[in-house]
């Protein structure tokens, strides 16, 4: 039997959702909960270890530690640095310098342990973090990955299938590009349990959707759980629980997730999210599924836009 350890990095709201998440799926025997703040750490790993004595919660160790533990574990995921607050610019770009200097510190770290882990990165914005992890360590590129928007086509999803009254599962279609606002829906390839989005709605004798204004709720979703609770966790938090999935059980699952694209699409050098095949080795493919012309061109006009915001801060 091979133990299950996993180390989540940052005790803030969105790391300690994340460690609930984890313990919830039965799937690993270890988190180890690491911060700077030590005693936010050890509290928050003390709270959520007592919960495994319940019958319905599975008896995983749950501690406090340091780099070191991730000699040993086969997943990382990484959620240190800000967020953006309650009455800040809602734009996740203002957080590139702060939480490009995390990543490269903490990665200095991590590699100083290991290369076997796959890396999970969350902190904004996630785009320009996940390549700066992929490209300035010589880690193993397919074992790193950020969530991208894997939380935004979960709520797009949503969104669809409560406007036509059916399960948000049996709703297929991605956002991809930028985590942010140039994301796009690809809604070429939209579909309600096989019928194309534009023919969904005579099928269920309801209203058209306005796509505009859905890819609209999606890109300010964020925002508005933001200025009502003061930031967002459990969404983004259930996002990496469906990517550790994924890998501890090797499904094989087709998730938008970000990662640098060098060649596919026409891209080159700029990490943003695609469709990818993810497994017990991180990024077992990454897909290029087709696209229409408009869409192609919003892909493009969203890498640039990631594009232009590493050269301003001087990343590539």
């Amino acid at each position: 039997m091979v133990k299950r350890k996993m180390c989540i990095i940052g005790a803030g709201m969105v790391g300690s959702a994340t460690m609930m998440a984890i313990l919830n799926l039965n799937l690993v025997a270890e988190i180890v909960l690491i911060d700077q703040n030590e005693k936010k750490a050890e509290g928050e790993a003390l709270d959520v270890f007592h919960t495994t004595s319940f019958t319905y919660v599975p008896n995983v160790m749950i501690r406090k530690g340091s780099y070191e533990d991730c000699k040993d574990s086969q997943i990382i995921v990484m959620s240190a640095g800000p967020s953006i607050k309650p009455g800040e610019k809602p734009d996740r770009r203002i957080l590139t310098q702060t939480n490009a200097n995390v990543t490269r510190a903490v990665m200095k770290e991590i590699t100083r342990y290991t290369q076997e882990a796959i890396l999970i990165f969350v902190s904004n914005p996630v785009d320009v973090v996940t390549y700066i992890a992929q490209n300035e360590f010589g880690y193993p590129r397919h074992k790193i990955f950020g969530t991208g928007t894997l939380l935004d086509t979960a709520r797009m999803r949503r969104i669809i299938g409560e406007h036509y009254l059916v399960d948000t599962k049996n709703v297929h279609g991605y956002v991809l590009g930028e985590h942010g606002q140039t994301a796009f829906i690809t809604w070429s390839i939209c579909n309600i349990g096989g019928i194309p989005i534009d023919s969904v709605a005579p099928k269920f004798k309801l209203p058209p959707i306005d796509k505009e204004e859905i890819l609209k709720k999606v890109k300010n979703a964020g925002l508005e759980i933001l200025l009502a609770k003061g930031y967002t966790n459990y969404g983004i938090a259930e996002s990496v629980a469906r990517i550790v999935t994924a890998i501890c059980l090797n499904e094989l699952s087709v998730l938008p997730v970000t990662t640098t694209l060098e060649g596919e699409y026409g891209i080159t050098n700029v990490a943003i999210s695609v469709p990818c095949i993810i497994g017990k080795e991180g990024i077992h493919d990454i897909l290029e599924i087709p696209l229409s012309l408009n869409e192609q061109e919003a892909l493009k006009k969203s890498a640039e836009s990631v594009m232009k915001l590493m050269s301003d801060f001087e990343i590539i």
